[in-house]
């Protein structure tokens, strides 16, 4: 269901949507004051522990036998070590260093403006496409790019063609292919396919990606299995497997924030005078979380706590578990929807949506408690025509290249 006013949506007055934003600040102002050497300890304490799993993973793989019994369960172990290095690498330090929740320990290794991560799309786009379109314009039809990510209807708003049937193809792909799939996410399909993109903008970008592609691929593809000698295969083999449980990981823990029942879109309408404290309503109405352990949460980038990430996104991930406990009573307190529930109901949640849209709505029942708004044919945005961008969204610039 779209949105178009939260205020009205909620049933909230003025000054308890006001006095929900100064409560949220004031859980912010907390947080940053009482950053420190344990939370330091935490995220280097994690790249250590990423970067022993990749080591050791790529020496299993070395030192497995030329023959024998004991090659099988080596590659078998150097494989999962090296997909859990990856995943680690990509969603608990990667994707949280480049929106800036650890730069307030000016170590320039692990600042937003340096980190390069481990996956084909440049850092530079990816802190463009996701730290200033998609934490902005959270869910907003015609804004939000990740609303389906230029090749799924996710909402029912959405206009239908019939080349969403395919959908089911599309999202398989998408799971597998994840890595790439993000990688030309900042072009805006969409946009090029309606003649809409600046040539010269749409070189530079595809410039970009290709030499960080390239470099993925040598790396992976040909360097690594080089060192392997006449096992080369098994090492490619390997690499191939590890990136694609990477892949799988990465794209079901996303879909998981943000397409579960209870997850929210919204209109233009919305965000027009938006205020602080409606930003904030929206984040929260338009994520949702999924309940886990401690490693589950870590490995997934703490993202389980995807309301959290929404509302504080330059915060250090360590601390979301904490804070959304007092989110949460926050919620209570005003009577607002905190959207959580375990992985899999969460994941097949939005499965179902994605299969459901594949049709047109007249074939379909709607799984929201109210009436949809109608269907439209969304323009795209550029970024002349969406406002300025929030300061605890993460640091994003043009490089001139």
């Amino acid at each position: 269901m779209a949105i178009s006013d939260v205020r009205e949506y909620t049933h909230l007055t003025d000054e308890e949507v006001e006095q929900i934003g100064r409560e949220l600040d004031a859980i912010r102002a907390e947080v940053e004051e009482s950053r420190g050497a344990k939370d330091a300890a935490y995220i280097n304490r994690v790249i250590a522990v990423q970067r022993a799993m990749a080591a050791a993973g790529r020496a299993a793989m070395l030192a497995a036998p030329h023959t024998g019994r004991g090659r099988r369960p080596a590659y078998a172990a150097g494989t999962a070590l090296l997909g859990l290095a990856k995943i680690l690498e990509n969603m608990e330090i990667g994707h949280n260093v480049m929106h800036g929740q650890w730069d307030w320990m000016n170590d320039p290794e692990i600042h937003s403006s340096n980190w390069e991560w481990d996956t084909a799309q440049p850092a530079e786009q990816w802190k463009h496409s996701h730290n200033y379109v998609h934490h902005q314009f959270t869910n907003v039809l015609g804004y939000d790019n990740d609303i389906g990510y230029g090749i799924l209807r996710m909402a029912r708003e959405q206009k239908w063609h019939p080349a969403n049937i395919g959908q089911p193809v599309y999202n398989s792909l998408l799971a597998l292919l994840f890595e790439w799939g993000v990688a030309l996410h900042d072009l805006d399909i969409e946009r090029i396919r309606k003649g809409e993109k600046d040539p010269q903008e749409m070189k530079r970008q595809l410039t970009q990606i290709w030499r960080k592609g390239r470099n993925q691929v040598i790396k992976d593809y040909v360097v690594y299995p080089a060192l392997s000698g006449r096992h080369w295969k098994s090492t490619l083999r390997a690499n191939v497997t590890a990136n694609i449980i990477r892949n799988l990981w990465s794209y079901v823990i996303i879909f998981c924030g943000h397409f579960p029942d209870g997850a929210m879109h919204f209109t233009e309408e919305e965000i027009e005078d938006e205020t602080r404290a409606e930003w904030y309503l929206r984040q929260v109405l338009g994520a949702a979380n999924f309940e886990g352990g401690p490693l589950l949460h870590v490995m997934s980038g703490n993202l389980g706590f995807q309301i959290e990430h929404h509302l504080f996104p330059d915060l250090p991930s360590n601390r979301y578990a904490e804070i959304s406990v007092r989110v949460k009573a926050l919620c209570e307190k005003y009577d607002l929807p905190y959207t959580v529930g375990p992985l899999h109901r969460q994941y097949g949640q939005a499965l179902r949506t994605i299969m459901k849209l594949s049709l047109p709505n007249r074939m379909t029942s709607s799984d929201q408690p109210e009436p949809s708004t109608p269907a439209r044919d969304r323009k795209r945005r550029t970024d002349a025509e969406r406002p300025e961008r929030r300061r605890e969204l993460g640091g994003w610039t043009r490089s001139a290249s």
